[in-house]
């Protein structure tokens, strides 16, 4: 099997493994018991929350906060910001957030809870800081957008987004991390950034457990009522193993290594597949405006779904877009609304590498594609 779909979720790392296993055999107390087994599970939770800290670049531990993922941290930063925003109901989003982000939006718009105001996006999925700066209103409570896009890979300029909207407005600025974290350098030092959310299992960590930084000073009511755990901001018994994955998986992912070597393989398998006619790279050429393992690439008057299927026939395993929407034939919103030509949008797959690609991988999905979108265009079929 070729895996070629790391941005949907990762391997858990055998170091990460190996660093939860005790937590869920001899070391299995509750963190929050005052014996000597629970202290030590507790003693745990904290090392991992330092972890975490050091490795976004926040000014202390205690702006992290665990949850259960991405989906929990998106939600909980938006519905929490509003709880406490004074009345102010108006979001500035992006309209290729993730559907965590995005459909939650739509909702609050469609109950009339909120308004909401969607910056433009170019044909290379840019968003335009004048535009953001533009929109800013004194009714605005909250910006949120995404560091690097699940689908394209395209980096967003969330640092200087930030600055902009603490310059022109007194709005909470939320960042959805998901997909960019562990992909590329990035430090919350010195940022305006309020809060930012992470998931484990986007970097090689296990399912289940993510993290939000919450900016000290920013006040959120808790995501859930209960028990203290959590500084009292999240209760429910804390999953110790979990946390300590993500830790671990935190600590090796500082280090960023591979990365070069990662974007060489994504750029020849890029380039070799475009040499397919009618075939286009959706998002930013610019490798510095990409995540170095995501390429996502349409092929017109082409079935996305019908290469992908064929493709896991071969055993190679692609997405046509973000894990948490795939089954749906209509075209990926993201590129709706980067204006990509429906012809070419309904072809388009995502070829997202990690840590375990190899040269020889990239080698044979290239044969693969070819053979099978030149079959699917002369409506042949594959080995036959």
């Amino acid at each position: 099997m070729i895996y070629l779909d790391y941005n949907a979720t990762t391997p858990v790392d055998p170091e990460v493994l190996a660093a939860m296993l005790p937590f869920l055999s001899e070391e299995f107390a509750n963190s929050t018991s005052a014996h000597s087994a629970g202290q030590r599970a507790a003693a745990a939770i904290e090392d991992a929350r330092e972890s975490v800290a050091a490795f976004l670049g926040a000014d202390s531990a205690g702006e992290i906060v665990f949850t259960s993922g991405g989906t929990e941290g998106n939600n909980w930063s938006i519905l929490g910001t509003l709880a406490k925003s004074g009345g102010k109901r108006r979001i500035i989003t992006t309209p290729v957030e993730h559907a965590n982000v995005a459909r939650l939006c739509a909702n609050l718009e469609a109950e009339d809870k909120v308004s909401v105001s969607r910056l433009s996006v170019d044909t290379e999925g840019a968003i335009d800081l004048d535009e953001l700066r533009a929109r800013l209103t004194p009714d605005t409570a909250l910006v949120s957008m995404m560091l690097a896009n699940n689908e394209t890979g395209v980096i967003f300029p969330v640092i200087e987004a930030a600055r902009i909207v603490k310059e022109n407005s007194d709005a909470i600025f939320h960042v959805d991390a998901v997909n960019a974290i562990g992909k590329l350098p990035f430090s919350l030092k010195g940022s305006a950034i309020d809060l930012l959310s992470i998931s484990a299992h986007k970097l090689y960590g296990p399912k289940g457990i993510g993290a939000l930084f919450i900016r000290e000073g920013v006040k959120l009511p808790p995501s859930m009522i209960g028990g203290g755990q959590e500084g009292g901001r999240r209760a429910g018994t804390v999953p110790t193993h979990q946390i300590v994955g993500l830790g671990v998986a935190a600590e090796i992912a500082r280090g960023l290594d591979g990365l070069e070597h990662t974007a060489e393989l994504r750029d020849r398998l890029e380039t070799a597949i475009l040499e397919l006619p009618s075939t286009c790279v959706n998002g930013s050429r610019d490798p510095g405006r990409r995540v170095p393992n995501t390429t996502n690439i349409s092929f017109e008057h082409t079935n996305g779904e019908m290469i992908m299927h064929r493709l896991d026939e071969l055993g190679t395993l692609v997405s046509t877009g973000s894990a948490c929407h795939t089954k749906g034939q209509a075209a990926s919103s993201v590129l709706e609304a980067m204006q990509v030509p429906f012809s070419y949008a309904m072809g388009s797959i995502r070829f997202s590498l990690g840590r375990h690609t190899t040269d020889e991988d990239i080698t044979t999905v290239i044969g693969q594609v070819k053979e099978v979108v030149n079959a699917l265009r002369s409506h042949a079929v594959v080995g036959a």
